[in-house]
Parts: structure tokens; C-alpha cells; sequence
């Protein structure tokens, strides 16, 4: 028996019984096979930003399909009013509106762009908005500054899902009751 527990035989024989626990284990082991993105439901935060935010409110209507809300954040520091709403786009990219009234508005487009350096212009629905790219982030960004809120769009989703964002983009009215 000594001789069956020593050298390489006893070596192969250990490491082809902790092989076969393994696969016995994943072979046991209920596996999802489904996506589990979470979804939230932003309409709360919405609401209550068209009642109390200090500038006009932006978003998408309609969601395009197969996108996920998958985070809304509101924020109120003495920077300003801030919302960010991200979204797993139907390519299971990541994509994000972020919305603010922080001064100066350009320190905001460059923070959530992750650069100051604008590639060019472009036309989505009527309006102009900037197209900035971070390539070690694998990010890209359209940014609109407006009187009262700088608007952002960025992820690493490609050009179309971020522009298909943007062109969703409605101002909604603000709630006075």
C-alpha cells in the first residue's frame, strides 16, 4: 500500500480524485444559466426632482428596448443638485445620463467624461452636443451644456446606444403640487 500513496502514481492518483470531486460538485451545483441585471424603478426619483431640483429635468422617453435601468442616484451636496441614471443598453453595455447644476458646469462634463478634450461635435435631435472620448477607459461621452443644467451621456456603450440615449432625452415639466 506504501508503495500506491508514494511518487508520481500517488501524485495522479490525489490529483484524480480532487478532479473528480470537483466535477461531481459542478455537476451537483444548480448553475444559472439566465441574466440577472437588476432593474430599477427610477419614476420616485424622477417625480421628486421635477417637484424640488433647481434646474429643468431630463429623460428618456421612451427607455429603447431591451435597455435596463440599472441605477438612479440623486445627490445634493454643495456642489449642487446631481442625478445619475444608468442603463444596461441592449448590447449589455453601459450607458449613463448624469444631469447637474454644479458650477463651474464644464469641472462636471469633465469629471464624468473623464476629460476636458472635446473630438467634435454632432447634431442628435435637433440639438448640439459635444463628443469626447477616453481611450485607456474605453469611455466615450456626449456632453450639452444648457443655462441651467449640463447634461452628460457616457459609458463604454458604442457611438449609436449613446446617441439613441441622448435622442430619447425629454425636458419634463416640473411638478408644483
Amino acid at each position: 500500500m506504501r508503495k500506491f500513496t508514494e511518487g508520481f502514481y500517488g501524485y495522479a492518483f490525489a490529483m484524480a480524485v480532487c478532479l473528480a470531486a470537483v466535477g461531481l460538485f459542478l455537476l451537483i451545483t444548480p448553475q444559472s444559466r439566465t441574466e440577472n441585471i437588476p432593474k430599477v424603478d427610477y419614476a420616485l426619483t424622477l417625480s421628486d426632482l421635477r417637484r424640488t431640483a433647481p434646474f429643468q429635468v431630463w429623460a428618456p422617453e421612451p427607455v429603447a428596448a431591451g435597455w435596463v435601468p440599472n441605477s438612479s442616484r440623486r445627490t445634493n451636496d454643495g456642489g449642487g443638485t446631481t442625478w445619475k441614471l444608468g442603463f444596461a443598453t441592449a448590447k449589455r453595455d453601459h450607458a449613463m445620463l448624469a444631469q447637474s447644476d454644479e458650477k463651474p458646469p464644464a469641472e462636471f462634463a469633465n469629471r464624468l467624461s473623464n476629460t476636458s478634450t472635446v473630438t467634435d461635435t454632432v447634431q442628435i435631435g435637433g440639438a448640439t452636443w459635444e463628443r469626447r472620448v477616453r481611450e485607456d477607459k474605453d469611455q466615450r461621452s456626449l456632453v450639452r451644456f444648457l443655462p441651467d443644467v449640463t447634461v452628460v451621456v457616457t459609458g463604454t456603450a458604442a457611438w449609436d446606444e449613446l446617441t439613441t440615449l441622448a435622442g430619447s432625452l425629454r425636458q419634463q415639466p416640473r411638478i408644483t403640487s
